[in-house]
């Protein structure tokens, strides 16, 4: 129509379009006057803009915009012809009727200049009219709803001038009976990127860290439908249950958009739940979530799915100043809430993750995730990584890597080896911050960066005394070591009563030496998340689940099974008790390759650095409290290499040694079936247990069917007392004599005494 329109103008002036051509052109030219020349252009945009936008509802704004430019033209030539006096009447007045009357008010008003302005903004505000239009956006701002729920139509110019983004939808709601006001404030996400520094520095100099460049920034936006119409549906269906309430925040995010409300006074929490199913119904969106209370605050969260889902890309969470300018060096990259906000972590605080879900929704991804958030933060020197792979086929990109103490181990035998090698290097650090007096890993090196310091600043000519300082301390920061499983139930199916005890271990007290765990699984039953870890591991990760069962085995609460998959999750820790909802961050496989190809290109330049440092372990144990990492991954690829029996038998690699120990003694008697029934071993794993204890002295060699005897006593002060004054004695006499059965006594400094020293 609009294109017809302007042919039969155009075609007007040439008086080729007959008598209701020349009745047009009458018409208009009585209107507007010669402002007649631009009808036809300005009826060929509204029928571009008509046939490009979707949405037919710009009927208004495109009146509006036509109207503002023909007659501010028509009120530029007014205004001109009256201060000319040409103009005596409206008829004989080149700008027509109303060009004549805007500008002759104008003129007597404002003057000839202000009124020239004023119409030139008009122009050009009918002109930005225009071309937003063409670009065809959709209008996303100031919405109004009434209180029977219709809708009435937002304001065109917050309509033409919003641009979708990530944003918080702020809803001012008014009290019942009157229309509700919702006004929809973008907030866009400024991102200012900077180069990233790591905490700590390498000693050689060389490492560089990855670029960002290396990651594929976000491309799309999320798209959430009608939230007026949604908002309405709302609130009409929960007041058709008798349950009114004020609809308040809208929060779009990248997966989910989230519906605030207030529920009037006396309304349970309990009847807006039991309601999921029927929002879901009225809002013909499957799952829905419905969080009540929103932590912190005095309402109530529907979320309900976007019709277009936006990838979350790790670049921009890296890019973000919360991540470059944390001085956290294990922050760890989430992903995105309900609100868009990026989310993260800091695993030295967690200090444990586990991660749960079924196959499918992004537990790879988001563990890939974690291991990028870790490298683009620290150096080989700072941070090693413990790769554990069932599956064989996951974690391969990362071979070779340099943050590794050891290649990726994928057979659960050598995964029980590695377990009992980080309790050994577990006790070590004790030891090294026992010395050092430090209350953990941040505290040492911090004592190390200041002795390091203080060590720059000595005198360089007396070469002799700094030459005895660096002899007497290796003067280096511990490095952190994060152990990452990526299939949990395959390694506990396997060796379930090695590897559970091994993870409680660590997990009871690793965290204060800089030892973390990060443990995923697709299959969350109670045998592969029992309850140990469970209470010794609090911050856990929840992606979309099978049932209400596994995700109550995860998160003691129901939730996860209305996920919607590909990075959807639940995350808690002690810091966060009811879940949050984030969307986690996507890694391609092709930016994975490359940030571990440009970190693998600096191997051989890092490995000739720590290769100087190599020399070999010494026998005394005391002796390697201060060892670099290399003896650190030197020693780990021994206890891989070594058989698992071997290890078995070591009370520095047997966790369990010291419970049997304690066991023994607290019963005053020793055998395998004692040993089965309190720590809940097998018969192989307790008979082993009973010869290391025979061998190290504390119980007495087997004597058929009599019971083993137990040397040590059971830790009492007044024992201990009386038995110092005892060895006083001795140490005065030469010797305890001992009268045996035929009467006869004998000194206590032979094959006995070496036995209760060995003891």
């Amino acid at each position: 129509m609009f294109f017809l329109l302007s042919v039969i103008i155009g075609l007007s002036f040439f008086d080729l379009a007959g008598i209701v051509g020349k009745a047009i052109i009458v018409f208009f030219r009585f209107l507007v006057g010669k402002s007649v020349f631009i009808l036809p252009l300005v009826c060929v945009l509204n029928g571009f803009i008509f046939l490009k936008t979707r949405y037919k509802r710009f009927l208004l704004s495109l009146f509006l915009a036509s109207f503002l430019v023909v007659i501010s033209v028509a009120g530029i030539i007014g205004i001109a012809d009256t201060r000319a006096e040409k103009a005596v009447i409206e008829t004989k007045s080149e700008a027509g009727f109303l060009g004549y009357f805007f500008g002759r008010s104008l003129f007597k008003l404002f003057g000839f200049w202000v009124g020239e302005i004023i119409f030139f903004v008009l122009l050009l505000i009918g002109s930005i009219i225009f071309s937003q239009l063409l670009k065809g956006e959709k209008p996303k701002q100031t919405e109004v709803i009434s209180e029977k729920g219709a809708v009435s139509e937002p304001s065109f110019v917050k309509r033409i001038f919003s641009k979708p983004n990530f944003r918080r939808l702020a809803v001012e709601s008014v009290p019942a009976k009157k229309a509700e006001k919702i006004e929809i404030k973008a907030v866009p996400l400024q991102l200012k990127t900077k180069p990233l520094e790591s905490s700590f520095a390498l000693a050689s100099g060389n490492y560089k860290l990855p670029s960002i460049d290396l990651l594929e920034p976000e491309r799309e936006n999320p798209s959430s439908g009608d939230t007026r119409l949604y908002s309405a549906i709302i609130k009409k269906t929960l007041q058709n249950f008798d349950l009114p309430v004020e609809m308040s925040e809208i929060n779009i995010g990248p997966t989910v958009t989230q519906y605030t409300l207030k529920p009037a006074e006396g309304i349970k929490l309990s009847r807006i739940t039991a309601l999921a199913n029927d929002l879901s119904l009225a809002l013909a969106a499957h799952p829905i979530r419905i969080e009540a209370p929103i932590p912190g605050r005095s309402l109530v969260g529907v979320e309900i799915p976007n019709k277009v889902r936006a990838k979350v890309r790790l670049r921009n969470l890296i890019e973000h100043p919360n991540y470059q300018n944390s001085p956290a060096n294990l922050l760890l990259c989430l992903g995105r809430n309900v609100s868009g906000q990026p989310v993260y972590a800091d695993l030295d605080h967690m200090p444990h993750l586990l991660v749960a879900g079924s196959t499918g929704t992004g537990k790879t991804i988001f563990l890939n995730s974690l291991i990028l958030s870790l490298l683009y933060k620290n150096s080989p020197e700072i941070l090693r990584l413990i790769l554990i792979d069932p599956k064989r086929v996951e974690f391969v990109v990362y071979r070779e890597l340099p943050h590794l103490l050891a290649p990726i181990i994928c057979d659960a035998g050598a995964a029980c080896n590695a377990l009992k090698w980080l309790v050994g290097e577990m006790e070590r650090r004790f030891e090294v911050l026992s010395k050092a007096k430090a209350r953990d890993i941040g505290d040492y090196n911090e004592i190390i960066f200041e002795k390091q310091k203080a060590l720059r600043q000595a005198n360089t000519n007396n070469r002799e005394n700094l030459a005895e300082e660096k002899k007497d301390e290796e003067l280096r920061p511990l490095p952190y070591i994060v152990l990452i499983i990526d299939e949990l139930a395959d390694l506990m199916a396997a060796k379930g009563r090695e590897i559970e005890a091994g993870i409680v271990r660590l997990a009871q007290m690793a965290r204060a030496v800089g030892i973390h765990l990060v443990l995923a699984t697709q299959r969350p039953s109670v045998e592969v998340v029992t309850g140990l870890i469970k209470a010794n591991i609090t911050s856990r990760t929840t992606f979309q689940v099978a049932s209400q069962v596994d995700s109550r085995t995860v998160l003691d609460m129901a939730g996860a099974e209305k996920l919607l998959g590909l990075g959807d999750m639940l995350f808690i820790s002690a810091e966060v008790v009811k879940p949050k909802r984030i969307q986690g961050a996507y890694v391609s496989e092709k930016e994975l390759k490359k940030v571990v190809d440009f970190i693998r290109s600096q191997g051989p330049e890092l490995e000739e650095s720590l290769a100087a440092e190599e020399t070999v372990l010494p026998e005394n144990e005391g002796e390697t409290l201060a060892a670099p990492a290399s003896f650190v991954t030197l020693s780990l690829k021994k206890a891989l290499a070594a058989p698992e029996n071997q290890l078995g038998l070591s009370s520095k690699d047997d966790f369990l040694y010291g419970e049997a120990k304690r066991v023994v003694i607290e019963a005053r008697k020793a055998s395998a079936s004692l040993l089965q029934r309190r720590l809940r071993l097998g018969y192989a794993r307790a008979a082993r247990l009973i010869d290391l204890l025979e061998e190290r002295g504390v119980v007495g060699p087997g004597e058929g069917a009599k019971p083993r005897e137990v040397y040590l006593e059971p830790e009492n002060p007044l024992l201990e007392s009386a038995i110092s004054e005892a060895n006083e004695e001795v140490e005065e006499s030469g010797g305890v004599e001992e009268t045996n059965e035929e009467g006869s006594a004998e000194t206590m400094n032979s094959e006995d005494e070496e036995r209760w020293k060995k003891v």
